[in-house]
Formats: structure tokens, C-alpha cells, sequence
């Protein structure tokens, strides 16, 4: 049975807090004046009214369930830990591995989080092409490359996590 190796997340940024903050203060009074609106107008149905307020509390609930916790290596499988559950990613074949503060720089998000409890997705850019953003805070960004994919994660030490993989995994590059 492999080890379960544990990475810590990389402490939120003072933009991520604000962002988070923000999204929730204004998702909150959006679905409140939302609900206020539509049980002014009697002529809709009252399924549609709960549809359209419940929307607001589902973006707040996904992203918090969404966001991400930590990190772990167990074996040949990368776990990004969330709150209830993890995203499994193999590293099997796993070639590159560096830290690259600046990798997410227009970066174009194709669907995700763009900040609501963590900046998670899959995002596009020139340098990496596709690949899936797991973070907290960008400038410890550290980029995963593996034949089928390219991972960017956020570590607490992103040079421990680098170290561990390298230990773990002989065949990657030593750098970029």
C-alpha cells in the first residue's frame, strides 16, 4: 500500500479573500433582492421564483465545495483535496515539474473559478496551453506536465513539494 504524502495549500491571498468576500456579500444580497422581487410578482409560478433564488446559494455552496484544501501524493495518484472529496490526477509519466510564479498571466479561463473560494478550472495561455488551475495563490504556482496533461497547484513549499516528486519520480526534468 503506497504512502499518502499531505502537501499543504498555499495560505489565500489577500485578493483571493477579497474576491471570495466580495462574490459572497454580493451572490447574498443578489439572491435576496432576487427573492424580494419575484414574491412581488404574484402572475409567475412559484417554481420558477424558488429556480431562479436558488441559483444564488448553488454558485456559493459549489465553489465552497470545490475549493481547494490541500494536497497528497499517494503512489503514482496526485489528490487535490477539497472539502468533501479529492480530484484524482495520474502521475504516471509525469516528465516536468517547476515553480513559475508568473505561469497564469493571461491566462484565459475556459470554465471555472475565477476566484471564489480558490482560482480552479481549466484555463489557456500561451506558454503552457491548456491546462488545470488548482489554487490559492498564484505566485506558488507550480506547474505538473505529464504526457495527457499540464497541472498548475499552489503548495504552502512549493520547493518540499518539487523536492518529494523529484525524490519519487527519477524521470522528471530537473528543470524548465
Amino acid at each position: 500500500m503506497p504512502v499518502r504524502q499531505h502537501f499543504s495549500v498555499a495560505p489565500w491571498t489577500n485578493t483571493l479573500k477579497l474576491i471570495s468576500m466580495l462574490g459572497t456579500i454580493l451572490i447574498v444580497v443578489i439572491g435576496i433582492v432576487t427573492y424580494r422581487k419575484i414574491a412581488v410578482f404574484s402572475g409567475l409560478p412559484l417554481v420558477f421564483g424558488i429556480g431562479v433564488v436558488s441559483v444564488f446559494p448553488a454558485i456559493l455552496i459549489f465553489s465552497l465545495l470545490f475549493m481547494v484544501t490541500g494536497y497528497a501524493v499517494e503512489g503514482n495518484v496526485f489528490n487535490v483535496e477539497r472539502l468533501f472529496w479529492s480530484t484524482r490526477i495520474s502521475l504516471e509519466g509525469i516528465n516536468k515539474v517547476w515553480l513559475e510564479p508568473t505561469v497564469c498571466k493571461g491566462s484565459i479561463r475556459i470554465f471555472g473559478n475565477g476566484g471564489l473560494y480558490s482560482f480552479t478550472g481549466v484555463y489557456q495561455n500561451k506558454s503552457l496551453g491548456r491546462f488545470r488551475l488548482f489554487a490559492t495563490d498564484l505566485t506558488r504556482a507550480t506547474v505538473l506536465v505529464m504526457p495527457q496533461r499540464k497541472v498548475v497547484v499552489t503548495p504552502g513549499s512549493p520547493q518540499v513539494f518539487i523536492d518529494y516528486l523529484h525524490d519519487h519520480f527519477p524521470t522528471i526534468e530537473e528543470n524548465n
